[in-house]
């Protein structure tokens, strides 16, 4: 196409990318600059500041306070089991969706999107009806000695739920992908289905493998709503991060509750690194296969 019969409409630099004039491009820039300073730097650096207001004394005591230090301990507890469970899950439902065809595949891959669509507060409350002690479920684990809701295994069942589908969604697109080729060419080789997938499929997606497990688990270690619906916010015992800074806040103690913040501020921050990190792997990958 000549771009002389459509003046105005483009402008190509010399290496073939579209370049906007310069006040547009400051407008862009300057915007998304302002928008990150005031919804993500100033944030963080108040919180930081509220913090270590009282020095760090007052925030390392803030921080070894046996009730967050419970909170700390539960909330590791709760990713350790969550995030192995859901890799495995995704790992699962990917291999299936991507490579094989099945009646109910459209219904398995919408199921998967489902916590992205239903509040994490009503997640939580479907696990009350089921578990709770007037559940459906309740007269027979009480009976039993069972405790599910207002103790960890509820806190565990409530961030499974809401963090199942991160790895699932980064393979799905993956393996499509990838196609079957290289599977089909090994197994005509003659290597068994596990060998196919350990030594083909995934050195193929282990970046994207990778990605989804630190979303999963930033999102585990950073869960409020359904967490705060099964927990009964009992100090010591069933209180997350999350959960403790809230109550801390509520109690006006304001130090203690922006030192405890800062932790899964810090954790963000991390899953941030580790994300950007996996990203730009994922897109020297995807250079150097095109």
């Amino acid at each position: 196409m000549n771009s002389s019969h459509y003046p105005g409409v483009f402008r190509v630099q010399k290496a073939g990318a579209l370049a906007e004039p310069f006040p547009v491009r400051l407008l862009l820039v300057g915007g998304t600059v302002l928008f990150l300073t005031l919804f993500l730097l100033l944030p963080l650096g108040a919180l930081f500041s509220e913090a270590l207001s009282k020095g760090w004394q007052e925030y390392r005591a803030a921080l070894l306070e046996p009730d967050a230090l419970s909170a700390m301990r539960l909330t590791l507890v709760t990713a350790v089991i969550c995030v192995p469970f859901n890799l495995f899950f995704g790992i699962v439902a990917s291999w299936c969706t991507a490579k094989f065809t099945f009646p109910g595949k459209s219904l398995l891959v919408t199921l998967i999107d489902l916590p992205f669509s239903v509040s994490p507060v009503v997640s939580g409350l479907v696990y009350v009806l089921v578990f709770g002690l007037q559940g459906w479920l309740g007269p027979w684990l009480q009976a039993h000695d069972i405790k599910i809701i207002f103790a960890v295994p509820g806190i565990v069942l409530a961030t499974v739920f809401v963090t199942f589908p991160f790895v699932a969604r980064e393979l799905i697109p993956l393996m499509e992908a990838q196609g079957r080729e290289e599977e089909e060419a090994a197994l005509t080789l003659g290597a068994g289905g596990l060998q196919t997938f350990l030594r083909v499929t995934l050195p193929n997606v282990k970046w994207g493998l990778l990605y989804g497990v630190i979303l999963c688990n930033a999102r585990a270690m950073g869960e409020f709503g359904a967490v705060s619906v099964v927990s009964g916010h009992v100090r010591g015992a069933t209180n997350t991060v999350p959960l403790q800074v809230e109550i801390l806040y509520n109690e006006y103690n304001f130090v203690a509750a922006f030192a405890v913040a800062s932790v899964l501020a810090l954790l963000a921050l991390v899953s941030l690194a580790l994300k950007t990190f996996t990203e730009w792997k994922m897109r020297q990958l995807q250079k150097a296969g095109a």
